[in-house]
């Protein structure tokens, strides 16, 4: 395997940020001349509108350290990360917003905790934020209920600011919008040394923001959604052979006990009813047709290639500044 050349690549997934792009390239350089860091700065288009493209070639012209990667359309900001993080070449692996809310002026603290305090991944926490309520609130919630099903103690795992390990990016994949879980996936892939560290929040200087309050529902639901995936992705049966066993177990005891109820009725002489005419036959037969159907879910599931989850990237791009 060939080692890795570089100290950093900073990947920086944008969307309409040409106003943004000169600044924080000018600004990273500095930050990576000051600490003589060896480094590439990848700047992922994610279907930008305006001239971001442009403005990425020129970038590039001037510092062939900055590369480009151009998307056909949006796809959003996942889509965005786990190219870059398929391409990057350095030991520590950076990524920030395009919008100069996140400050380049933390990354060496964050190179350290990885290169010298042995962290797979430190997330940056904004403890004070430049936001308003309708987002700092939900944002709140958000962190309380995925810190309560993950089992990671962050205090905000929707940070653009983070650093990872090499090994981390290059073995977790990030697809639909799971980048406001990265540090749960890498911690269900075996990447338990997880910190964050508090970082500056700057005011929007350019542009407007890119997310809506939908996105709270949103997150909501992919957390579920991750939450089953990496606990049962590789066993599907001990979650739908539970639910079938259960449901199953319970038709057969309504079953007996409707026909233990109808033989007690014969032996007694009171009015017997048929069986038919009870619910709770009805009830059985939803409950071990249900058993038969999620165990059918387990077995169908754990023939599925968990493979199939992974995202080729290679449709998505259009242009690269790379020769």
């Amino acid at each position: 395997m060939q080692k890795n050349t570089l100290n950093i690549s900073v990947v920086i997934p944008l969307l309409n940020e040409a106003d943004s792009l000169p600044e924080l390239c000018a600004w990273i350089e500095k930050v990576m001349s000051k600490n003589r860091y060896t480094y590439e700065i990848l700047l992922i288009d994610d279907g930008s509108s305006d001239n971001s493209w442009e403005v990425i070639q020129q970038l590039h012209a001037k510092n062939n350290q900055i590369e480009g990667i151009r998307f056909k359309r949006n796809f959003g900001k996942s889509a965005a990360l786990n190219t870059g993080f398929q391409v990057c070449k350095g030991d520590v692996v950076i990524t920030m917003d395009a919008d100069l809310q996140d400050s380049p002026d933390e990354i060496p603290e964050l190179y350290d905790m990885i290169t010298k305090q042995g962290f797979d991944l430190v997330s940056g926490w904004k403890a004070k934020r430049y936001d308003p309520l309708s987002k700092t609130i939900p944002t709140k919630l958000f962190n309380a209920a995925t810190r309560y099903l993950s089992g990671i103690k962050l205090n905000d795992f929707n940070c653009g600011l983070k650093a990872y390990h090499s090994k981390v990016v290059k073995n977790i994949d990030v697809y639909g919008e799971m980048h406001r879980y990265i540090p749960v996936i890498a911690k269900w892939n075996g990447f338990s040394k997880i910190s964050e560290k508090v970082v500056e929040h700057r005011a929007r200087k350019y542009g407007t923001t890119k997310f809506g309050l939908e996105r709270f529902v949103n997150g909501f639901l992919d957390l579920l959604s991750i939450s089953f995936v990496s606990r049962f992705k590789r066993k599907p049966m001990h979650f739908f052979g539970s639910l079938g066993s259960l449901s199953f177990f319970l038709g057969i005891v309504v079953t007996l006990w409707v026909l233990i109820e109808k033989q007690i009725c014969i032996y007694n002489g009171t009015k017997v009813r048929n069986a038919t005419d009870q619910p709770l036959f009805f009830l059985a037969l939803v409950a071990l047709v249900m058993g038969t159907q999620f165990f059918l879910a387990g077995f169908i599931g754990e023939m599925i290639n968990v493979n199939s989850l992974k995202k080729d990237s290679d449709g998505l791009i259009i242009e690269t500044t790379k020769e």
